[in-house]
Protein backbone atom coordinates (compact mmCIF):
# COMPACT_ATOMS: atom_id res chain seq x y z
CA UNK A 1 0.00 0.00 0.00
CA UNK A 2 1.13 3.05 -0.68
CA UNK A 3 0.82 6.14 1.44
CA UNK A 4 1.79 9.83 0.81
CA UNK A 5 2.59 11.68 3.91
CA UNK A 6 2.59 15.33 4.36
CA UNK A 7 2.36 17.88 7.16
CA UNK A 8 2.93 21.53 7.90
CA UNK A 9 1.51 23.22 4.57
CA UNK A 10 -0.12 26.15 6.18
CA UNK A 11 -2.25 27.05 3.72
CA UNK A 12 -0.14 26.52 0.72
CA UNK A 13 -2.40 24.94 -1.59
CA UNK A 14 -0.41 24.52 -4.43
CA UNK A 15 1.67 22.54 -2.53
CA UNK A 16 -0.99 20.09 -2.06
CA UNK A 17 -2.33 20.20 -5.47
CA UNK A 18 1.51 19.32 -7.15
CA UNK A 19 1.61 15.98 -4.67
CA UNK A 20 -1.45 15.21 -5.44
CA UNK A 21 -0.79 15.20 -8.96
CA UNK A 22 1.98 13.64 -8.88
CA UNK A 23 0.90 10.23 -7.18
CA UNK A 24 -2.09 9.81 -8.88
CA UNK A 25 -1.43 5.95 -8.04
CA UNK A 26 -1.42 6.36 -4.68
CA UNK A 27 -3.52 4.45 -2.15
CA UNK A 28 -3.97 6.94 0.63
CA UNK A 29 -2.76 10.61 1.40
CA UNK A 30 -2.50 11.47 4.96
CA UNK A 31 -1.60 14.92 6.39
CA UNK A 32 -0.44 15.69 9.94
CA UNK A 33 -2.08 18.90 10.53
CA UNK A 34 -1.30 23.05 10.27
CA UNK A 35 -3.03 22.24 6.62
CA UNK A 36 -4.82 25.35 7.07
CA UNK A 37 -7.32 25.42 4.62
CA UNK A 38 -10.98 24.03 5.12
CA UNK A 39 -11.99 19.54 4.62
CA UNK A 40 -13.98 20.21 1.85
CA UNK A 41 -10.50 21.28 -0.27
CA UNK A 42 -8.65 18.10 0.20
CA UNK A 43 -10.88 15.49 0.58
CA UNK A 44 -8.66 13.10 -0.43
CA UNK A 45 -6.23 13.40 2.58
CA UNK A 46 -6.61 12.16 5.83
CA UNK A 47 -5.97 15.05 8.06
CA UNK A 48 -5.80 15.86 12.02
CA UNK A 49 -5.96 18.94 13.58
CA UNK A 50 -2.63 21.23 13.94
CA UNK A 51 -2.13 23.74 16.51
CA UNK A 52 -2.68 26.11 13.59
CA UNK A 53 -5.98 24.74 12.34
CA UNK A 54 -7.89 26.40 15.20
CA UNK A 55 -10.39 27.83 12.55
CA UNK A 56 -11.29 24.08 11.05
CA UNK A 57 -13.02 21.12 11.84
CA UNK A 58 -10.58 18.68 11.87
CA UNK A 59 -10.09 15.65 14.47
CA UNK A 60 -7.35 15.81 16.97
CA UNK A 61 -5.73 12.37 16.12
CA UNK A 62 -6.89 9.30 14.16
CA UNK A 63 -6.25 5.76 13.92
CA UNK A 64 -6.57 3.44 10.47
CA UNK A 65 -5.90 0.21 10.79
CA UNK A 66 -4.68 -0.83 6.87
CA UNK A 67 -2.14 -3.63 5.63
CA UNK A 68 -1.49 -5.39 9.02
CA UNK A 69 -0.71 -2.24 10.70
CA UNK A 70 -1.90 0.15 13.24
CA UNK A 71 -1.41 4.13 12.65
CA UNK A 72 -1.84 7.05 14.81
CA UNK A 73 -2.10 9.59 13.62
CA UNK A 74 -1.23 13.26 15.43
CA UNK A 75 -0.05 16.55 14.95
CA UNK A 76 1.95 15.59 17.98
CA UNK A 77 2.08 19.64 19.66
CA UNK A 78 0.37 17.87 22.51
CA UNK A 79 3.31 15.87 23.59
CA UNK A 80 6.35 17.32 25.52
CA UNK A 81 9.28 18.30 23.70
CA UNK A 82 11.89 16.49 25.47
CA UNK A 83 9.66 13.05 25.06
CA UNK A 84 7.51 13.52 22.15
CA UNK A 85 8.68 10.14 20.81
CA UNK A 86 8.64 8.30 24.01
CA UNK A 87 4.99 9.61 24.68
CA UNK A 88 3.38 9.24 20.87
CA UNK A 89 4.84 5.73 21.08
CA UNK A 90 3.26 5.07 24.34
CA UNK A 91 -0.01 6.21 22.74
CA UNK A 92 0.31 4.16 20.05
CA UNK A 93 0.72 0.93 22.01
CA UNK A 94 -2.59 1.81 24.02
CA UNK A 95 -4.46 2.17 20.39
CA UNK A 96 -2.98 -0.90 19.71
CA UNK A 97 -0.50 0.95 16.85
CA UNK A 98 2.80 0.00 15.53
CA UNK A 99 3.35 3.20 13.61
CA UNK A 100 3.06 6.93 14.49
CA UNK A 101 2.60 9.53 11.52
CA UNK A 102 3.27 13.03 13.17
CA UNK A 103 4.06 16.20 12.26
CA UNK A 104 4.91 19.93 13.98
CA UNK A 105 8.47 20.01 14.11
CA UNK A 106 8.84 20.60 10.35
CA UNK A 107 11.93 18.15 10.61
CA UNK A 108 11.30 14.55 8.13
CA UNK A 109 12.14 11.93 10.92
CA UNK A 110 11.80 8.21 10.88
CA UNK A 111 12.43 6.45 14.25
CA UNK A 112 11.66 3.80 16.16
CA UNK A 113 10.64 3.61 20.00
CA UNK A 114 9.93 0.72 21.99
CA UNK A 115 8.62 -1.07 18.97
CA UNK A 116 6.45 1.85 17.25
CA UNK A 117 7.73 3.45 14.07
CA UNK A 118 7.40 7.02 14.27
CA UNK A 119 7.38 8.59 10.60
CA UNK A 120 7.53 12.78 10.36
CA UNK A 121 7.10 14.00 6.16
CA UNK A 122 8.80 17.72 7.63
CA UNK A 123 7.41 20.25 6.40
CA UNK A 124 5.87 21.05 2.59
CA UNK A 125 6.00 24.72 3.54
CA UNK A 126 9.63 25.59 5.11
CA UNK A 127 12.11 22.83 7.25
CA UNK A 128 13.60 23.70 10.19
CA UNK A 129 17.20 21.58 9.49
CA UNK A 130 18.09 23.68 5.77
CA UNK A 131 17.06 20.10 4.02
CA UNK A 132 14.09 22.20 2.38
CA UNK A 133 10.27 21.24 1.99
CA UNK A 134 9.76 17.53 2.35
CA UNK A 135 7.23 14.92 2.44
CA UNK A 136 7.28 11.65 2.68
CA UNK A 137 6.30 7.91 0.48
CA UNK A 138 5.13 5.25 2.56
CA UNK A 139 5.00 1.85 0.98
CA UNK A 140 3.53 -0.68 3.55
CA UNK A 141 2.38 -4.30 3.11
CA UNK A 142 2.02 -6.94 6.54
CA UNK A 143 6.02 -7.27 6.67
CA UNK A 144 7.61 -4.02 5.73
CA UNK A 145 7.31 -0.52 6.02
CA UNK A 146 9.44 1.31 3.57
CA UNK A 147 10.03 5.00 4.25
CA UNK A 148 11.00 7.38 1.34
CA UNK A 149 11.73 11.32 1.86
CA UNK A 150 11.57 13.69 -1.19
CA UNK A 151 13.29 16.87 -0.67
CA UNK A 152 12.26 19.61 -2.39
CA UNK A 153 14.29 22.36 -3.65
CA UNK A 154 14.61 25.57 -1.03
CA UNK A 155 11.72 28.39 -1.66
CA UNK A 156 13.59 31.12 -3.46
CA UNK A 157 11.19 33.11 -1.29
CA UNK A 158 9.53 33.33 1.46
CA UNK A 159 6.18 32.67 -0.06
CA UNK A 160 7.72 30.26 -3.33
CA UNK A 161 7.46 26.81 -3.06
CA UNK A 162 7.15 25.03 -6.72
Amino acid sequence: MKIILVSDSHGKDEALDKVLETYPDADAFVHCGDIETYPECYPQFITVRGNNDIYYDYPEEQTLHIAGHGIYITHSHHFMYTHRLEQMAEKAKSLDCDIVFYGHTHIAADDEVNGVRLINPGSLWRSRDGRGPSYAIVDLDSYHVDVEFVFMPKPKSRFGFF
